[in-house]
């Protein structure tokens, strides 16, 4: 999933939408209006795609709340929070550290979807389901929707998809809310995050593989209860246990890269005395005489023994050919101002995270304002497949950030 674009900030955390935010909510417009022609017969096709728009806002704004929830209580615990991004299966809150105890864990994950419910049964109570509700037809449950205005209708519709991610979300496979309560009783009972995990990303994974094999059940005429039957009723299920499989098992592989480098200093994988290009040659000089002989793609720029930036092959490859031999390298270079840098003593851990959330490939390592060398993503990633050959496959280790292991453009 991209970074993708800030719209806002709460509470400190950036809120964020991915591209994919953008497909789902054109869906969800779409499907409303449909189905709000279809309930109010005496609203005109316009109308019905306003308030389809209306009701998709809202209920983003609802994904929101619920994972404002989860980051407020990270917050209250010490636990930094990033931001929130809104995409394609919902939202997901990027919550730099794991709980610091099964208690926290709990109650991080219960109040999301509580959150839900609550404003779920809410909007249904404002709907009308609680005062003067309408009397329901048996043979068209749907009907006493029709009396209802706008505003109620758009109440009701808003409670019940409210209900529905709560429900969903209380499944008990991980990473789903579910899932990491569920987690925090195997956590409290076995004393052993790793295990506890590694049996909750089991459950995701088995409540995925259902959902899938749901899916396709559903593709071919088969009615499974709550899902109904159809093809993009199966194809959305398919598509959600997917999703979920592969959360559950990243996030498995995403705890044993923090336990493997926990406490690992960066020196340990730092490469000392790299290559280092003078910022005035030009940049055909540097694709000559250092890119092509050597299997670095960054390198330090220094000037009178003093670092002064880092050049990438990525920022080669943004100047056209005629222009990459009146041009220098000191013109396209990160400057030192820009850099990310670690200490050698630093968390390996934090350093790979670091990486990735500046989407970048390596970082230099100072000490007292001299530069000791650079620790690349692929040399951290060498270290865990080293480490972890025995508790995962070997290439199955997450990159933390997208691209191969072998990428080192900035």
């Amino acid at each position: 999933m991209g970074r993708g674009i800030q719209i806002a900030k709460l509470f400190g955390i950036k809120i964020r939408i991915d591209w994919s935010w953008l497909l789902i909510l054109l869906l969800v417009v779409w499907n409303l209006s449909v189905a709000f022609i279809q309930l109010q017969p005496g609203w005109d096709t316009s109308f019905a795609i306003f308030m389809g728009v209306v009701a998709a806002l809202l209920f983003f704004l609802s994904v929101l709340l619920h994972e404002l929830a989860h980051s407020l209580v990270a917050k209250s615990q010490g636990i930094p929070v990033d931001h929130i991004t809104l995409f394609l299966f919902g939202g997901v809150a990027s919550i730099r550290e794991e709980p610091k105890s099964p208690g926290n864990e709990f109650v991080m994950a219960i109040l999301g979807p509580v959150t839900s419910l609550v404003l779920g049964f809410l909007l249904l109570f404002l709907a009308g389901l609680g005062l003067d509700a309408p009397a329901m037809d048996p043979g068209q449950p749907m009907a006493f929707i029709q009396p209802l205005g706008p505003l109620r209708t758009l109440a009701f519709w808003l409670g019940s998809i409210n209900v529905i991610l709560g429900v969903f979300n209380l499944i008990p496979g991980f990473p789903l809310d579910g899932g990491r309560v569920l987690r925090s009783i195997l956590w409290a009972i076995t004393k052993n995050l790793r295990q506890a995990t590694r049996w909750a990303s089991y459950a995701g994974q088995f409540i995925a593989w259902a959902m899938i094999f749901g899916g396709v059940a559903m593709i071919f005429g088969i009615q499974i209860p709550l899902f109904g039957e159809g093809l993009v009723g199966g194809v959305w299920l398919i598509l959600i246990g997917w999703f979920l499989n592969n959360a559950a098992s990243q996030g498995y592989q995403q705890l044993i890269v923090k336990d493997v480098l926990a406490d690992v200093p960066v020196r340990r994988m730092t490469k000392r005395n790299p290559p280092t290009v003078p910022g005035d040659i030009s940049i055909d000089a540097l694709v000559e005489d250092y890119i092509i002989q050597t299997d670095d793609h960054a390198f330090p720029v220094m000037e009178d023994d003093r670092l002064i930036g880092i050049v990438c092959l990525h920022d080669v490859r943004k100047v056209q050919g005629p222009e990459r031999s009146t041009r220098q390298v000191n013109e396209i270079m990160t400057p030192r101002s820009a850099l990310k840098t670690v200490k050698p003593e630093d968390d390996a851990h934090e350093a790979l995270m670091t990486i990735s959330r500046n989407a970048i490939n390596q970082l230099v390592v100072m000490e007292d304002e001299q530069m000791v060398g650079i620790v690349r993503r692929r040399d951290i990633l060498r270290y865990l497949q080293l480490q972890a050959d025995d508790v995962m496959p070997s290439g199955s280790l997450p990159t933390q950030g997208g691209g191969s292991l072998d990428d080192q453009n900035r």
